[in-house]
């Protein structure tokens, strides 16, 4: 099926493999949450190495959620992460984060307005619910950098 300026009609295959990247991302935070709430070390990060433990726990929950809506829409979720930068500093750490939030809010903006496209409104809804997380864990990280919360943008 063609729209009226002749490109392609954006198709379930394709959200699959894109959800399928950002499931790769949600993994890859549930690693980095992980490492970088047990490794962040002095008393100005102990209340942000807890509140990652917490971010942890919320991107697995999207990791489940995302694999429920690539088997749904015909895929085979992914097994493999992005992959993990890590560092002895924790603002680095923290700055890998923020920077890792602001391209996965990117994309979840992006996959919300596809999926209204394919009229899977309740992934969109779902995928909503993950963004609103994603924005607080944003909020989080930039507050513990000592800045304002990014705007982050849309991915094209």
């Amino acid at each position: 099926m063609e729209n009226q300026d002749n490109k392609q009609a954006f198709t379930r295959k394709q959200m699959v493999d894109l959800l399928n990247e950002d499931l790769q991302r949600e993994f890859q935070a549930v690693i980095a949450y992980v490492n970088y709430s047990q490794v962040l070390k002095g008393a100005a990060y102990m209340n942000i190495a807890g509140e990652l433990e917490v971010h942890a726990k919320e991107e697995l929950a999207h990791a489940l959620k995302l694999s429920y809506w690539i088997d749904n829409l015909g895929g085979m979720p992914a097994v493999t992460n992005k992959p993990v930068k890590t560092s002895e500093k924790a603002e680095d750490m923290l700055r890998f984060d923020l920077d890792n939030e602001k391209e996965t809010i990117r994309n979840y903006r992006r996959r919300v307005k596809q999926a209204d496209e394919l009229n899977e409104f309740a992934l969109s809804e779902d995928l909503r619910d993950i963004l609103r997380d994603e924005q607080d864990h944003l909020n989080a990280l930039a507050t513990a950098l000592g800045e304002d919360t990014p705007d982050p943008g849309i991915a094209d």
